[in-house]
């Protein structure tokens, strides 16, 4: 697959290193542009681009940006694109939003209301990078961690399952986008590591 990746901080750049490694295309941009990235290529084996040519070179896309960014980015450049979620809320980084503060939505929710022509997947939030790079086993091997994901269409969830393979972990479907708040900092699983039966029993506690 192509995959774009908005964002070169150490969630893309994660992301990005793992995809190439599994066999996929994949761009990396950021707001700053291609020569504030120039090293990358070296360590990720990326090709680089604007947020404007990652968007229309990925079949995926990846928003990889600070909770707080989101909303500077159009929302008609991601529009009919598969985006998968890995964004998280910290109030004290992103200032504090009464909505998510008093738990009446999700940060996925919001992502959803602004990237309205869109199809968001939540995924890849509730582990560490560096556990996401180092702690990948083979199919079937004792204590595999699972990883959680959310979203409201089987084929794009599919295509994120197929990521979380590659990558060496089982993948627990939560459900519809709006469970994703069952993974967000904060919850017992977030960033929790678990077998795939673990991260089931938990998500239906």
């Amino acid at each position: 697959m192509k995959i774009g990746i908005i964002g070169a901080g150490v969630v893309g750049r994660t992301l990005a290193k793992l995809a190439v490694k599994a066999g996929h295309e994949v761009m990396l941009s950021n707001s700053r542009g291609p020569k504030s990235m120039f090293s990358l290529p070296y360590s990720t084996g990326c090709i680089l681009g604007t947020i404007e040519e990652a968007a229309e070179f990925g079949d995926i896309l990846v928003l990889a940006v600070p909770f707080y960014a989101y909303t500077q980015l159009s929302a008609a450049l991601l529009a009919d694109k598969l985006l998968i979620d890995s964004c998280n809320y910290y109030p004290e980084r992103d200032d504090h939003i009464d909505e998510l503060d008093l738990h009446r939505t999700s940060s996925s929710a919001l992502i959803a209301e602004h990237f309205s022509h869109s199809r968001i997947v939540k995924a890849f939030n509730a582990i560490p990078m560096n556990d996401l790079e180092n702690d990948g086993l083979p199919t079937k091997s004792p204590r595999r961690r699972a990883l959680p994901l959310a979203g409201d269409l089987e084929s794009d969830k599919q295509l994120v399952v197929q990521l979380y393979e590659q990558f060496g972990f089982d993948a627990v479907d939560a459900g519809r986008l709006v469970e994703g708040v069952r993974f967000e900092p904060g919850t017992p699983i977030y960033c929790k590591p678990l077998s795939k039966e673990e991260l089931q029993a938990a998500l239906a506690e």
